[in-house]
């Protein structure tokens, strides 16, 4: 029995699982630990042209996917979970929404295309509605195989080392510390010393502090609302 299990509707189910078939989602796939199923929207389509789209009321460039051919791909082909729709206008993806959707039976991912779908069927269907970061893509698809591989990763037993999680970017509020590997000397670039020093104490210090310079660089406002959170503690 699968136990955490992805729905995804698509235009184009054979864009999945693609690099979910591959690595430890992959092989957590072919172990059961979850499950995959796509839906083809455009099976749902009433006419014999196969239509899922028409032009947008009020006018305006593209195509709108639309929410009879949509409703029916979703009330025909139930999963579990909520309904998700991926777009640059939905609220944005983080760490902790990805652990609740992870924590769940599961989840139904909803991939637009052209210039979007109808709201009334995202309304009445009660999709969250979720963006991956301020950028457009072509389809929903690629932000769908990101946001299922956040999700797998944490599934039980799909990591080989749980600690991995606790290390990682977000996980206290910062974004994580950089890495280094063999060899300690790399076209004149040197590994910090404190790293081959052996000193536990000093190595997670350094590392804590590096996470903080970064996070305080590159996103002031995860900076703001760890160093907020920094004082209320103290």
């Amino acid at each position: 029995m699968s136990g955490w299990r992805a729905t995804v509707y698509t235009l184009f189910p054979g864009m999945f699982p693609g690099p979910l078939g591959h690595s430890l989602a992959g092989k957590a796939l072919a172990e059961g630990v979850w499950a995959l199923e796509t839906v083809d929207i455009r099976a749902f389509a009433c006419d014999k042209h196969r239509t899922v789209d028409d032009t947008p009321f009020g006018g305006g460039a593209g195509m709108v996917m639309r929410p009879d051919v949509i409703d029916a791909a979703l009330s025909g082909a139930a999963g579990p979970g909520p309904l998700v729709y991926l777009t640059p206008r939905g609220w944005p993806l983080t760490q902790q929404r990805v652990k609740d959707l992870a924590g769940g039976a599961g989840m139904r991912v909803l991939c637009g295309r052209y210039e979007g779908v109808d709201q009334r069927v995202l309304d009445a269907h009660q999709a969250v509605e979720l963006s991956l970061g301020d950028f457009v893509l072509s389809g929903g698809e690629p932000a769908a195989l990101a946001l299922i591989d956040a999700c797998v990763r944490l599934l039980p037993g799909v990591l080989g080392s749980e600690a991995s999680l606790e290390e990682e970017s977000f996980e206290r509020g910062l974004l994580e510390y950089p890495h280094y590997t063999r060899p300690p000397l790399w076209r004149d670039r040197a590994v910090p010393e404190v790293l081959l020093s052996g000193h536990h104490e000093r190595i997670r210090a350094w590392r804590f502090a590096k996470a903080q310079e970064t996070t305080r660089e590159r996103r002031p406002d995860l900076w703001r609302a760890f160093a907020s959170q920094t004082e209320e503690e103290d």
